[in-house]
């Protein structure tokens, strides 16, 4: 019995030393260090024809390569300026644009989300602000042409 369990010891201990053998050689392979610029052509370089795979070229030292920042994930949440603007290009709104949502404020959320049928709970959620966003910026005043200013005059 003691033959049986040592002889299956020393085959999973050879298994698996053979196995991370085979590990280290795979990781001495990867090379150093990539770039921005390669690691993101990495999927179109695997997939290109041997014959017709483009040299990447790093145009920038990476300490130059200016990154923007991410947009925050999640709804977009607009900021009490911006609901006060909207609100005041609607027509629902007539106080002062100071980023507090006071009173007035609120009753103009509400009246725009009756008017829009939207749930009334004086909260700028995702639906309300997808309503109200079309009012962030004003629509530009008609203007007339020179030809249309000269027929006027002469009515």
């Amino acid at each position: 019995m003691k033959k049986y369990v040592f002889i299956i010891l020393t085959l999973a201990l050879t298994i698996y030393l053979a196995g991370c053998g085979k590990k280290k050689t795979a990781i001495e392979e990867l090379p150093e260090s990539l770039s921005m610029e390669e690691l993101g052509s990495i999927t179109t370089l695997d997939t290109a024809p041997a014959e017709t795979k483009p040299q990447v070229t790093q145009t920038q030292p990476a300490s130059e390569v200016k990154l923007e920042p991410l947009p925050p994930s999640g709804p977009y949440k607009p900021t009490p300026q911006e609901i006060q603007t909207a609100l005041k290009n609607a027509g629902y709104y007539t106080g002062a644009i100071d980023g507090k949502i006071g009173p007035k404020t609120l009753k103009a959320i509400e009246e725009f989300q009756k008017a829009n049928g939207l749930n009334v709970d004086g909260k700028i959620g995702p639906k309300t602000w997808a309503v109200l966003s079309k009012h962030l910026n004003p629509a530009p005043a008609p203007t007339t042409t020179a030809k249309e200013k000269s027929t006027l005059k002469n009515r």
